[in-house]
């Protein structure tokens, strides 16, 4: 009767341990499938369903474990030639044991491959090598193949190496095969007739499966596959460490590694007569972790995303797995971690993986690789990969592509990187409701956009496009419920109908001719710049003051006698309020600003994708009455259809800080126009002026412009209730939105 073993020993992290729980399955599929076993994931443990009991499984390792044959001839240091440790090999050569005669085979034949091709030393040229890799796959033993696999593959370029294991059995000084043999000589005694276990070797087997205390661990390597246990500086209480390592983590890993079979391929979207293929392997991506550097990636050997299912299943199944590992964003292939990260959360993986643990091979300690864990991705459809970030998907390749090279400037390197780290921090978002994480999102593809509309000669040497309109769903999904992001929401969504153009708020930002809809696109145009009024590090209110100059101007060239313009969603009195006291981020306001600008609010009104309104007592809060007499002056639409003409004098005073004059002739201006407004001159100057001034480009819609100026002109608008938002003024002919 099959039960549950758990394996304490065996977890995701670090890699020798993710490798040694596959290498226990694999050996007892293989030597003991009478056991039935089946293997799956449960949190931080692997666990194997089987009939065999702990102590049973312990005595087949210690009795009848037959190790594969592992062995690298065209390596220096393997133990074939004159210089080599060759103490272990001969040990195993010179064996009686049964267990061990597919190793001893083996090693007769690597011997005479070297025989045949006249080699005592360890080839010294690229074809040499080759010619010894063919003649070593065309006589070793049915059961080396999974080794020869696992290390290396031939293609029509010539010898291809996985990252496993290294350049092919070898990392740097570290020779694997040959450390596998010595650990094998370390826990049996090969000398004797049925290679008895040694007197240690039951402890370690029980602590490399079980977790269960131990001793006298030896200061031996293993290389990449457990960093921890390298040793090194400041790898214990003193400065340096030596390393301390069980030998059957090392011979379990070894063995567990073969399941990464490699192959050759002939990929249909690629023109390579060959390329290697390697499960769930892709380029670096220096970000998503806490000491994440561009520098990683130049240096890095690659990234592997180990995968943890957690149903039950049998080694073909798992063979099938990591045979077929690909990860797909779209209808092309992931290329680095970010594209794994983006296939993760959009389910372009292989079904019932629940979960991937990400490694990277970086360069540590020198020339050293380390397979380092950077961080744990549960399989998930996240709706802002599948549905938001899918739509700019092939803006993103060309702006990485280009962003990573060495003419890119610190400002296109420096948003690049921000962009990386947002996206992984979305695809690593367990769930789809997080809007922070979707804002420093958004957040981040404004900077890419700011950074790309101040390095005017290198996008267009590299010939990268303005960011497309987003879809309007962003604003939703990245609403935090704060007042900064709400106003930069109503910022974002306001156009002005002048000239019979559309004038959204991008284009003061940045030159730029946009195309909205279904086939939404945007373009640079060098002969709008004109419009472009924002400047690099300078305050919020000083960028929309000088946004309401341009638009000021814009009405007056289009020969519009009111204020011109409509939004698709109003800013709220207490967000205004808020942002004339200078209780608001403005760094933060001017972020979310590039970020929202990106987003197409041609779209039809929908409420469901409007922020959330101000709750508590902020609904009741309104902007000082400075404020409310401006606004009256420029408001898109008043009660009765009244008509106030633009007056540009009565902003241009109040942003230069003369707020008394300003309110002069702002009460002149309404009482000329028949408004019926309280004659009440307000003398607010200085830095207060200058922030109302810079409000009065917020658009309201009727309610709240009614709750906004009440105070001041009680008799013009009826007791309306702010707390709901009435429909924008109505919008210019549809083809101006085109």
């Amino acid at each position: 009767m099959s039960s549950l073993l758990p394996f304490s020993g065996c977890t995701p992290t670090p890699l020798a341990s993710y490798l040694k729980s596959l290498g226990i399955f694999r050996i007892l599929s293989e030597q003991r499938p009478d056991t039935h076993p089946r293997a799956h994931w449960q949190g931080n443990t692997f666990v194997l369903t089987m009939t065999d009991d702990a102590s049973t499984l312990v005595d087949f390792f210690l009795n009848h474990y037959q190790p594969t044959p592992v062995l690298a001839p065209w390596n220096g240091g393997s133990g074939f030639f004159p210089k080599d440790n060759s103490k272990a090999l001969d040990a195993i050569l010179s064996s009686t044991t049964p267990r061990f005669a597919a190793y001893r085979d083996t090693i007769a034949a690597a011997r005479t491959a070297l025989a045949s091709l006249n080699l005592t030393e360890k080839p010294d040229s690229k074809e040499a090598k080759e010619t010894l890799l063919l003649r070593c796959r065309n006589t070793f033993s049915e059961t080396a193949l999974e080794w020869l696999d696992a290390a290396y593959v031939l293609t029509d370029e010539g010898a291809k190496y996985p990252p496993l294991l290294g350049t092919g059995g070898n990392d740097g000084r570290l020779e694997f095969t040959n450390n596998f043999m010595q650990r094998l000589s370390e826990v049996f005694d090969l000398a004797s007739h049925d290679a008895t276990p040694a007197k240690t070797s039951a402890d370690f087997l029980r602590n490399a499966l079980f977790d269960t205390p131990v001793t006298g661990l030896a200061d031996n390597p293993i290389g990449q596959f457990s960093p921890a246990a390298s040793g090194g500086a400041n790898a214990s209480t003193g400065f340096d460490a030596k390393s301390a390592v069980n030998p059957w983590d090392f011979i379990l890993a070894i063995e567990g590694a073969m399941l990464f079979a490699s192959a050759a391929v002939k990929r249909l979207e690629g023109t390579a007569p060959g390329q290697l293929a390697y499960p769930f392997c892709v380029q670096a991506a220096g970000a998503g972790y806490g000491s994440a550097a561009t520098a990683d990636e130049s240096d890095a050997r690659c990234e592997i995303w180990m995968p943890l299912w957690p149903a039950p299943a049998r080694l073909p199944e798992i063979k099938t797995l990591f045979s077929e590992g690909r990860a797909w964003v779209g209808r092309r292939l992931a290329r680095n971690g970010l594209d794994f990260a983006l296939a993760v959360a959009s389910l372009g993986v292989d079904r019932g993986i629940a979960e991937f643990q990400r490694f990277a091979f970086y360069v540590r300690n020198g020339l050293a690789y380390f397979a380092t864990p950077l961080q744990r991705l549960a399989v998930s459809r996240n709706t802002i990969v599948t549905d938001l970030i899918a739509t700019c998907d092939p803006w993103l390749q060309r702006f990485f592509s280009k962003a990573k090279t060495d003419t890119a400037p610190g400002s296109i390197r420096r948003a690049a990187r921000r962009l990386e780290n947002a996206i992984l921090a979305q695809a690593t978002a367990a769930q789809t409701d997080n809007p922070g994480v979707t804002q420093e999102l958004l957040i981040a593809l404004g900077e890419c956009e700011r950074a790309l509309a101040t390095s005017e000669k290198w996008r267009a040497d590299s010939y990268i496009p303005p960011i497309p309109p987003l879809p309007r769903a962003w604003v939703r999904a990245a609403d935090t419920g704060t007042a900064e992001y709400r106003l930069a929401a109503s910022l974002a969504s306001l156009h002005l109908y002048a000239k019979n153009t559309f004038w959204p708020i991008r284009r003061h930002l940045e030159p730029v001719k946009l195309h909205h809809g279904e086939n939404a696109w945007a373009a640079w145009d060098d002969s709008a710049i004109n419009d472009v009024v924002a400047s690099v590090n300078v305050p919020i209110t000083d960028t929309l003051c000088a946004i309401m100059r341009r638009r000021l101007l814009l009405a007056k060239t289009g020969s519009h006698d009111t204020w011109p313009e409509f939004s698709k969603l109003s800013a709220w009195p207490a967000d205004i309020a808020a942002f004339i006291e200078g209780l608001t981020d403005d760094d933060r306001l001017a972020e979310l600003l590039w970020g929202l600008c990106l987003v197409d609010f041609s779209e039809d009104s929908n409420r469901t994708n409007m922020p959330a309104k101000p709750i508590g007592m902020e609904r009741d809060i309104t902007p000082p009455a400075f404020y409310a007499q401006l606004k009256l002056c420029f408001a898109a639409r008043l009660p009765d259809s009244r008509v106030v003409p633009v007056a540009p004098a009565i902003f241009n005073l109040a942003a230069s800080g003369e707020g008394a004059r300003a309110s002069t002739q702002a009460l002149r201006r309404l009482h000329g126009s028949s408004i019926p407004v309280l004659h009440i001159n307000i003398p607010l100057d200085g830095a207060a002026s200058r922030r109302a001034a810079a409000a009065l480009l917020f658009p309201l819609w009727d309610s709240q412009l009614a709750a906004t100026c009440f105070p001041v002109a009680p008799a013009l608008f009826e007791q309306t209730d702010a707390n709901h938002s009435s429909p924008p003024p109505p919008p210019p002919p549809p083809d101006a939105l085109r």
